[in-house]
């Protein structure tokens, strides 16, 4: 969250002239702590920056917003089963959803970070059903920005030299980051620009995938100053526009390239103003088709075991 606020606060999130009231919530013994960022906002002097509401309470912290980001999420512990993982966050966001849906915008903008991130979205989506489902959304534009960045790396360009690299499915290890309607420059095919297709099919999707975890075992903190970047991006592409460029969002699944309706899966899109629409007829190889299909598998299986433990005997 620290590193996310001066993005949102110098214009680069939501656009140079949005005027900015930040909402900030952390648990009752975070308080005094959040009060200095309170401070240091202030003392910033940022032009975009009205006000900064500190709480502990979601009930203060979700009143009226029109953009939500749920940063945190339960952690899983040692020895922690991935059922226990999922239920303790389930019941989480499903508190947080019921909220959200009583006292939010009706038109607010969801994005979760906190993992497991497609389906703590999607717990939250089922509670909050007077917001357009299509306003639950998970963050995989970090994905995406380590793709990108891997290749411009190893072909010696910038990374916005790279379009297209996308990532399809689950925030997760199983995520499937494609390359293969990607372009170098706008028009080089990033398997001729590269040049070696047993890196792109091996070691680039597993460096992809086990970016955070690598990240975790060199700083002993999970990403920061990347993960509020990729926020940012996603914010200002989504509200703002993505000016024709596609890009990577976790979105509610309309049953495009055979994903199961209503997973929220990642897909290549492009945004504008608030809105956004997933790229149809991208070509699909067998390889991509069984990778997508595999985090699919589990972003069926873990909503599954999300309904099992809060919504048996209901239509959810």
């Amino acid at each position: 969250a620290y590193s996310l606020l001066p993005h949102i606060c110098l214009g680069r999130t939501f656009g140079p002239n949005r005027k900015i009231i930040l909402h900030l919530m952390d648990i009752e013994r975070a308080q005094t702590a959040l009060g200095g960022v309170k401070f240091e906002l202030q003392d910033c002097g940022f032009d975009l920056l009205v006000d900064v509401i500190t709480t502990s309470d979601p009930n203060v912290a979700f009143k009226d917003v029109d953009v939500c980001v749920f940063l945190g999420a339960f952690p899983r512990g040692p020895g922690m089963e991935r059922k226990d993982l999922l239920a303790k966050n389930a019941g989480i966001f499903k508190a947080q959803g019921k909220i959200l849906d009583s006292i939010a915008s009706r038109d607010v903008k969801v994005v979760v970070v906190g993992n497991p991130a497609n389906t703590n979205a999607w717990v939250t989506q089922q509670c909050a059903p007077s917001i357009p489902p299509q306003n639950f959304t998970a963050l995989t534009r970090l994905d995406a920005n380590r793709a990108q960045s891997q290749i411009a790396m190893r072909v010696g360009v910038s990374p916005s030299a790279v379009s297209n690299a996308t990532i399809w499915g689950n925030h997760s290890s199983t995520q499937y980051p494609d390359v293969s309607f990607a372009r170098v420059n706008g028009f080089r095919d990033v398997y001729d620009a590269v040049g070696d297709k047993g890196w792109l099919q091996g070691d680039y999707i597993k460096t992809v995938q086990q970016r955070g975890a690598a990240i975790i075992a060199a700083r002993k903190l999970s990403s920061a100053m990347s993960a509020a970047k990729a926020i940012s991006d996603h914010l200002h592409d989504w509200l703002v526009g993505s000016g024709g460029k596609i890009v990577s969002m976790a979105v509610p699944s309309d049953g495009s390239y055979g994903v199961e309706k209503g997973l929220i899966y990642s897909f290549p899109v492009v945004c504008e103003a608030g809105a956004y629409q997933i790229v149809q007829g991208v070509p699909l190889s067998d390889f991509s088709k069984r990778l997508m299909q595999a985090t699919e598998k589990e972003l069926s299986e873990e909503r599954t075991m999300t309904k099992q433990i809060l919504f048996s005997g209901s239509k959810l």
